[in-house]
């Protein structure tokens, strides 16, 4: 049973990656395209196709360690204050902003950039640090290169997340930000020419409405059964 939870909830997150693509690209593609073009000219094109590998290995890294760490966080909380039924107020609060998210996604409504907005006081003190491994000096300091640019605000990854914490379960919830990080890899693995055909698709209006609907459905979904056990 705990096996089906975690590979039901690693798919999903996979594909909230997958439909949050178009604003993966829109928020990290200038980083991936500084990462390939940051490497010298004499350098095999394989080689930065590697950097750009490692350094999406390190943003997934990032985002399976927050969502271990968050589920952890709110299991303890939970146990202090009120089991149970703290955390399936925790779900509901999931809910809300996977509503959020879908809305955001189908460009229907902005009030997700606010949240990104808060998670500004953190990144600036990371952001420095990022910057420092810019120009790549070597393909491997791509991997904590997107390690520290795996904390840029972003209202898809904070939506996941508190998915992720909502599971009071901190293997579950690094699964749920394991499968996300890996729904956003195909996106931005391309770079270049193919890149802004991608782009054009991701934002096209009924790619917008379509996820933004799935994302809507898994919104009230998760509420429903939330409210059910409240019952």
């Amino acid at each position: 049973m705990i096996e089906a939870t975690l590979l039901n909830d690693f798919i999903a997150a996979l594909l909230i990656g997958l439909l949050g693509a178009g604003h993966c690209l829109g928020m990290c593609s200038g980083i991936a395209s500084a990462i390939t073009f940051s490497m010298k000219a004499d350098q095999k094109k394989s080689t930065s196709m590697f950097s750009l590998l490692l350094y999406n290995l390190g943003r997934v890294s990032s985002y399976s360690l927050a969502g271990f760490l968050f589920a952890a966080s709110s299991s303890t909380l939970i146990i202090w204050f009120g089991g149970k039924e703290a955390l399936i107020y925790l779900r509901i609060f999931a809910a809300i902003l996977m509503l959020m998210l879908a809305l955001y996604v189908a460009k229907l409504w902005h009030g997700l950039l606010k949240l990104e907005q808060a998670g500004q006081f953190v990144w600036k003190f990371i952001k420095p640090l990022a910057q420092t491994f810019i120009p790549l000096k070597h393909p491997l300091f791509a991997f904590p290169l997107g390690f520290l640019w795996g904390w840029l605000p972003c209202g898809l990854v904070y939506s996941t997340l508190s998915w992720a914490a909502s599971s009071g379960d901190p293997l579950n919830g690094l699964f749920i930000m394991l499968g996300f990080g890996l729904g956003t890899m195909p996106a931005m693995l391309t770079v270049g020419a193919f890149s802004h055909h991608l782009k054009k698709i991701l934002n096209h209006h009924w790619f917008r409405y379509g996820s933004g609907a799935l994302l809507a459905i898994f919104a009230f979904h998760t509420l429903y059964i939330a409210i059910l056990q409240l019952s």
